[in-house]
């Protein structure tokens, strides 16, 4: 029995990010996966869902040409060619996670399911390993609601959406989370008639409301049949048809809730995520976990010596990058004798719908909670943004909220390529720039930055009030 410096079970980003890590500085390393190396992001969530984005936007732009004076025919699409699309893109990227690369990188690769029989001891698929430090990284499964009915017909989720071989006529989706929205976009600029059911009052209700909202106008106007405040009591088959439909209740503010039915071809569920951990018997390790994902410490170290946990499977931000994170944390933490403590404060993400919603820090609503009077809030409409102008993507803003003294608390872009912007209000933040300082930084022209700096220099503009104010008008006119 081969005695190994570290045993990683799950291969997605944590679990990969963590062994490549901890082989390259000299540890041996197994690494345990009961499926493919590559995990949700490769398979079931990134990499296919921006792959078909790209070609609905392909579509739409087509189909859109004649605005600036380019004359198209009939746009058709070839959904079995899409899905071709999305495959090679899964393809290219699929070496880069591969068995072959990792186990040239000196990691032991082992396909199959791995349990905890003891304190720091597991065994994969009986058979016993021997490790120094255990890391957890086995993700999230698709959480699916107990709506009556559900069980009992066919129903998608992203595990399975991305092997449909035929374009669905009317696709249902519920969830207006990311998830959701960005599929539900896609799928009606490829031509499905999809309807959102989403039980909260507002969709996205982690984002700026102000900015979520514009989304919402914008996915209305492109087709999207958006149901907020609803809630699905039942789901059935459709004898006739084959198809599915789904009884639900909309908010009545106060009144009696109004009940109503929509059938669809197809249903996906896009409701949340739960970890996945089930199989692995972790009271067996002394490893506790709640509802929200694994129990760890600052550090990510669960409940049980010599075991970490990183990724999905933790949280609390599920997202590639976040899991990338703390994946290096954890390998500093396990071989290093002094301990990182994770820091969440400056975390960006990006709804990849058309336009973007990227976020990084405090909503609007969250610093005025936080921090009461003092919050500022600076925006510049991407309609006044002359390469917007010239693109002819003019839908959306940067949001920017400062506190009195120009400290940004948190920046949101809704528009074109937002997800490219949100970095350098990510940057300022984490390095403590201020909105002057970014304000005041030369940003090539014509380019969308642009729009950030003109919000954070509205920070600026406003400081010339009162007393400052006449002492320049004193200076300029003596």
């Amino acid at each position: 029995m081969a005695t190994y410096d570290l045993v990683v079970i799950g291969g997605g980003t944590a679990g990969l990010v963590t062994a490549a890590g901890s082989a390259g500085i000299g540890a041996r390393v197994a690494l345990v996966e009961r499926d493919r190396l590559g995990g949700e992001c490769l398979w079931n969530g990134c990499v296919p869902s921006k792959a078909m984005i790209a070609a609905a936007r392909a579509a739409t732009d087509t189909r859109t040409a004649g605005r600036y004076g380019v004359r198209t025919g009939d746009v058709r699409v070839d959904f079995a060619a899409v899905m071709q699309w999305v495959r090679d893109a899964q393809s290219g990227v699929a070496p880069h996670d591969s068995p072959e690369r990792f186990r040239a990188l000196g990691v032991d690769v082992i396909q199959g399911d791995a349990r905890f029989t003891g304190e720091r001891a597991i065994a994969v698929d009986g058979r016993a390993m021997d490790a120094k430090r255990i890391v957890i990284a086995t993700g999230t499964s698709p959480a699916v609601p107990p709506i009556p009915g559900l069980a009992d017909v066919p129903y998608l989720t992203n595990e399975s959406i991305f092997s449909l071989t035929a374009l669905p006529a009317r696709l249902l989706v519920l969830g207006g989370g990311p998830i959701g929205l960005e599929l539900a976009q896609a799928f009606t600029r490829l031509g499905s008639e999809v309807h959102v059911l989403e039980a909260a009052p507002q969709l996205l209700p982690r984002e700026d409301h102000e900015l979520a909202t514009a989304l919402a106008e914008r996915l209305t106007t492109e087709g999207v049949r958006l149901h907020v405040g609803t809630k699905a009591t039942r789901v059935e088959r459709v004898s006739n048809t084959g198809g599915v439909r789904v009884t639900a209740t909309r908010d009545g503010s106060g009144h009696a809730a109004a009940p109503f039915t929509v059938e669809g071809d197809a249903l996906l569920v896009a409701t949340g995520r739960v970890p996945r951990v089930d199989a692995l018997d972790l009271p067996r390790g002394g490893v506790e976990a709640g509802k929200g994902g694994i129990t760890v410490d600052d550090g990510l170290r669960t409940t049980a010596h010599g075991v970490w946990a990183a990724g999905d499977c933790v949280g609390p931000l599920r997202f590639t990058h976040v899991a990338d994170y703390q994946a290096r944390l954890v390998i500093r933490n396990a071989f290093f004798p002094f301990t990182s403590a994770a820091d969440y404060t400056v975390v960006p993400w990006v709804t990849f719908t058309e336009p973007e919603l990227a976020h990084v820090g405090l909503t609007e609503e969250e610093a005025r909670a936080q921090h009461g009077d003092g919050v500022r809030v600076w925006r510049r409409p991407l309609s006044d943004v002359d390469r917007a102008i010239t693109d002819g993507e003019t839908a959306g803003m940067v949001k920017l909220v400062t506190n009195a003294r120009g400290k940004i608390l948190g920046g949101h872009v809704l528009g074109h390529g937002a997800g490219n912007l949100i970095g350098e209000i990510t940057l300022a933040m984490k390095h403590g720039i201020s909105a002057h300082a970014l304000g005041g930084t030369i940003h090539a022209y014509p380019t969308y930055p642009e729009a950030i700096r003109q919000a954070a220099e509205q920070y600026t503009k406003s400081r010339f009030t009162g007393v400052i104010q006449r002492v320049i008008n004193w200076y300029v006119r003596r």
